[in-house]
């Protein structure tokens, strides 16, 4: 099946959702390195924190920067998830956490990740 990204997705965001469906999980460092694409850490971290907000990614624990692919970012790299049919996340809520325009909650289902120690 061909994956259904959104309007807002860019090339980065499909490397960063197919390397953590490879590995358990990473950071936006080690992503950086590893992606095939030129991309500093603070855009990978941008980018991830786009992807939570919509879920097809998560925070391995709260307030974290080890992130996981959820069941939702799986079925997406699987063509099984439309990810236009979701909210547009807000860049703007990423900036400023505490502004009056909180950011989109959506219930995330984790993947379960073995085989890796969490440090």
């Amino acid at each position: 099946m061909s994956r259904k990204p959104a309007r807002w997705m860019c090339t980065l965001d499909e490397r960063i959702l197919e390397h953590l469906s490879e590995d358990p999980w990473s950071t936006p460092q080690h992503m950086s390195q590893a992606v095939k694409l030129t991309a500093s850490r603070g855009r990978v971290e941008e980018r991830c924190l786009m992807l939570s907000q919509v879920g097809l990614v998560a925070p391995i624990f709260e307030d974290s920067n080890m992130y996981e692919i959820t069941c939702e970012g799986q079925r997406y790299l699987d063509g099984e998830f439309d990810v236009e049919n979701r909210p547009v996340p807000s860049p703007r809520a990423l900036q400023n956490k505490d502004s009056h325009n909180p950011p989109i909650t959506v219930k995330i289902t984790p993947r379960v990740s073995f085989g890796r120690e969490f440090k």
